[in-house]
């Protein structure tokens, strides 16, 4: 088990990156955001690559973005998860790619994890949460309820979002 989890959250601009660690971490949302530079992307031990599900230029920024880190992983690090995730799931009917055509891609090519979620009404953030963690090891902790788990880890200062 991993003493500390560091996740690089990443996307395209306006996305709802920071909306959707808000949500996680404060159980809010805000439609302001920061825009924060991210150092050391390459020591983390898993990936939430965030698109629009309303916009296709966002799906095509965290293909790159995928292809870059499959390019620069280090040595021995093949095994770093990276989730897909479609925020915004509360626009449905803006949607510019069927879910199963963006599912079909990332589960079964991409060889990744996918899910849809939305940082507004905080539908499936808990469950995103939860997949990444059992996908980076904390297979040990099943018994224990993952906001248990959650609480736990950001308290002692386990798990560094980036």
């Amino acid at each position: 088990m991993v003493a500390t989890v560091k996740i690089a959250v990443l996307g395209a601009q306006g996305v709802g990156k920071s909306a959707i660690v808000r949500q996680f971490l404060y159980n809010e949302f805000s439609e302001e955001w920061a825009d924060v530079c991210c150092r050391g992307l390459r020591s983390v031990h898993a990936y939430i690559l965030v698109y629009d599900i309303c916009c296709f230029d966002s799906f095509e920024y965290i293909k790159t973005i995928r292809q870059q880190i499959l390019e620069t992983r280090v040595i021995g690090t093949s095994e770093t998860p990276i989730i897909i995730v479609g925020n915004k799931r509360d626009l449905q009917r803006g949607r510019v790619i069927p879910r199963w055509n963006v599912s079909n891609l990332v589960k079964k090519t991409w060889k990744c994890g996918y899910i849809e979620c939305s940082a507004k009404y905080n539908w499936h953030i808990l469950l995103l949460f939860s997949e990444l963690l059992k996908s980076v090891g904390c297979a040990r902790c099943k018994h224990v309820h993952t906001t248990i788990r959650f609480q736990g880890a950001l308290r002692r200062n386990r798990c560094t979002i980036m």
